[in-house]
This record gives C-alpha cells, structure tokens and sequence, in this order.
C-alpha cells in the first residue's frame, strides 16, 4: 500500500466528534475496571511474538462478522439522537433499517436525503456497543469502505463506558480509530481527545498510489495500551502516542494514565454535515451515502503492565543566537512537505506552491482557498514556557499589498493561541514586523508558529526572510 504518512498534527481546526453529555467530577480517583472482561493485571511471562504475526499476543476477544440478516443486537444499540445534537450536524439518527441494515455480510450506515416541513432532511445511522462489549485495553481492528461526497463524514471511535468518571467531555477522553471527509477521500485520520483545556493529537495518511479509501476496504486500527497507542492502516504504524492527561480546571491532574484507563466502547457512524466537513452541496450522491463495515474484531491481552509513568516532555533548545526557529534564515534549501522545520500546507481550495531561493522562502498562490489556512507556512515545536516572555520578527514583503494572518497556535492543546492571531498588511517593500507575547497557558513543547496567506481577496505573491522567536525580559 502506497500512502504518505504524516505524524503530528493538521492545519485544519478539527472540529470535534466527541459525546458532549454532560458528566460530573468523580468524587475518588481509583483506576476503573471493567465489568465485563478480564481484569487488568500485572504482565505474565509470554512466548515472544513472531515479528510477521501483529495478533501473536493477543486473543480475540470479541468479533462481529456481520454475516446475519440483520444487525446483532447483542452488540451494537441503534442510538437515537436529533439534528445537531453534536458539531453543528444535520442528520438525525434513526433506528429504521432504512439507515442501519446488514447486506452481503457487512454492516451499511446510509445518509438518506429526504424532505420534512417542506425543508431538506437528513436521516442516518449510528450504533454503539456500550453496556454490551466495553472492555480496558486492546486492539481495534476494523474493515471498512467510506462514501464519497461533500458533507459526508464516516467515523470509527471510542468513549468510555462511564462518562462521568472522570468529567464532562474532553475530561472523560476520546479515542478515533478513523475519520474521513467525503470531499477529500484520500486522507484518514486518527486522533486521541484528553484533558481540559482540550488537547488533541492526530496523525494522518494520505494515499498516493490513486486509490481512496472510498474505492475500497481498508483495514482501520488502534493498539491501546496503559501508557501507549498506536494508529494502523493496513497495518502500517502510522501514529504513536503516550503522553497525554486529564483536569479539572484549577485542579493537579489526575494519575497518569487517566483518563485511558477505563472502560471504553466502539461505535461507528455516517454524519452529514458538521462543523468540520461543511455541508453537502449539489455535488453529493446521496444513492451512494453508505459507510460499509465489513467486519469489527477487538482483541487483548492476557495481562498488561498498568505501572506506567508519563514520559517526560521534550522541549527544542534555542539556537546559539537564541532563536528558536530552525533554519529561520533559510540558508538550508530545505524540503516544504516533511516533517522537519518548515511545512508548507494546502487546504480547503487553497492552491499554491513554496520554495527556497537566495535565503528568502517564496510562496505563491494560485488560489486563495476558504480560510486563512487555505494556504499555509508553518513550523512547530516551539517551547513555550508559562510566564516566559517571547519576541517573532521577520522580514516579508509581496509584490503587491496583501493581507496576511501570523500567530503562534497549539495545535496539542485545543488550538488555542499564544500568540493571538494577528492581520498584518505586507507591503511591496522589505519592512521587519515585530510581535511581543507572554506566555500564560501551561508549559507546551509544540507550539507552532503560523503564517496564513488564505481567504484575504490576494494570490500575491509573498517573500520571508530572517524568522526569529527568541526569549526577552
């Protein structure tokens, strides 16, 4: 399978799939057990796994193959909920068999276009597991052909069995197995949802071999551990994390590993619309809305090791000058589509290219996009350290008078901004812009700078030059 991997984290603000029910505090902070399947237990000496064997430690624990007439409901609840109970969407989820039926040995979830009070209406479908199959720790593998089409939002995630146990979302903690929006199929993603503030972390694959994940099944998986996940496609590792948390606000954080130590369950859905993919258009095929799940297999271990403790975070040191942006005069022709220092990134119709030349970074634009981020230079892992003063500056000019957007964002800490974002109109002449912020959030390795070229009525083209974010005071 031929894809591009992207470890880390989107431009795009990723708009939440979470349950937003509310939850109260939990009055003592045991680690939860499951009710339902075996007791996490320290790890018992095991044969070691053959390399070309992923399942080698594990046994199934349970499976549904979808291979009925109808759906089996001592898995999966049909869940009930009206339009817009979540992101801004517009289905409503039903419990006909007009949104949730099983043909040919897979599980569809159709999206259905329809009429009510003389108003366009959607109906879907939506099943979970929870109070049926929940378990602590595993792997989640799941088969699965998305639909295509503008609006259309087909996700495979998890929520704990007790929401409350540790707080109202994103306390409780999120796990997203794989979303893809119906308007760019050649991208899933997986993500984890902890804390509050709201923190995130993400990665994505993008297919480059000319198929989508709408052309066919893909294989779609999660490894769950005490202090660890992994995100599979087809079996290639594609994300790792192991550091997260979750708070009250104004409260310490609770024992590592909360809140991903409790029960949790699957549930897999087909939204129309929402914050994050837009809504459909004319474009959108609704006799082809269905999401297909060929088959859901969650395994586990015989024992797993729940001593676990945080991993320390990594902050990037300066530069000896004191910069903390690498290669911030751009004497290193430096690739734009990898993971080290600068990224150039395109989304939402924005069009454009970047380059290096003469230690200027040139970008020009074919088309401006929807958003700011349409067209985008970014460059993360910025330490940012509460109550530190820090000091952007850079050179830039266009060849004609544009706007442009600067910040610096937290794209592991909810998106928020320690540098606010900031219109700045660049000139036809070299003019050094300068920025002065304090750092009041709490300490965060991967702040990332932002320069935002998209959505501001120009395609001129624009030059940097000398980029520095130092400490002052």
């Amino acid at each position: 399978m031929n894809f591009k991997k992207i470890l880390g984290f989107t431009a795009a603000v990723v708009m939440l799939s979470g349950v937003l029910s509310g939850c109260k505090k939990a009055e003592t902070n045991p680690t939860p057990e499951t009710t339902t399947e075996p007791t996490v237990t320290e790890p018992a000496e095991t044969t070691p796994a053959e390399p070309s064997d992923p399942l080698a430690d594990y046994t199934l624990l349970w499976s549904d193959e979808f291979d009925g007439d109808t759906l089996n409901e001592e898995n999966w609840t049909r869940e009930l909920r009206e339009p817009g109970w979540t992101n801004n969407e517009l289905q409503e989820y039903t419990d006909s068999d007009e949104n949730i039926f099983v043909r040919d040995g897979k599980l569809v979830l159709k999206a259905i276009k329809t009429e009510k009070d003389g108003k366009t209406y959607y109906t879907s479908g939506k099943v979970n597991s929870q109070n049926k199959k929940d378990f602590t720790y595993g792997k989640v593998v799941v088969s699965a052909k998305v639909p295509e089409g503008q609006g259309l939002w087909p996700a495979i995630w998890m929520m704990p069995q007790d929401e409350s146990f540790y707080g109202q979302w994103p306390k409780c903690g999120e796990i997203d197995i794989m979303e893809v929006l119906g308007n760019q199929v050649d991208t899933a993603y997986g993500t984890i949802h902890y804390g509050e503030p709201h923190a995130e972390q993400q990665g994505k694959v993008v297919l480059t071999d000319g198929t989508t994940f709408a052309s066919d099944f893909h294989e779609y998986s999660v490894e769950w551990e005490p202090g660890e996940f992994r995100y599979y496609i087809d079996g290639e590792l594609y994300l790792t994390v192991n550091d997260w948390f979750t708070a009250v606000s104004g409260e310490d954080e609770k024992p590592y590993p909360a809140p991903f130590n409790q029960p949790f369950f699957v549930q897999m859905n087909l939204a129309v619309g929402g914050n994050w993919p837009g809504n459909p258009d004319e474009t959108t095929d609704f006799d082809k809305a269905e999401f297909e799940i060929d088959y859901v297999r969650v395994y586990q271990k015989d024992a797993y090791d729940t001593n676990v403790t945080k991993p320390e975070k990594n902050y990037r040191e300066a530069l000896p000058d004191g910069n903390f942006i690498y290669n911030g005069d751009f004497s290193e022709v430096e690739p734009l589509d990898d993971e080290t220092n600068w990224f150039f990134l395109l989304f939402q119709n924005g069009e454009g290219a970047a380059e290096i030349k003469d230690n200027t970074l040139i970008i020009t634009s074919e088309k401006e996009g929807d958003v700011d981020y349409s067209v985008q230079l970014v460059q993360p892992e910025l330490p940012m350290i509460k109550g530190k003063k820090y000091r952007l500056t850079f050179d830039a000019k266009a060849d004609e008078e544009r706007d442009i957007v600067v910040c610096v964002s937290a794209p592991t800490a909810g998106w928020i901004r320690y540098l606010p974002d900031t219109l700045e109109t660049i000139s036809t002449d070299w003019e050094t812009y300068t920025y002065e912020f304090e750092m009041t959030e709490k300490n965060d390795p991967n702040g990332r700078l932002e320069f935002n070229l998209g959505h501001r009525g120009s395609t001129a083209t624009f030059y940097l030059k000398n980029v520095r974010v130092e400490e002052i005071g």
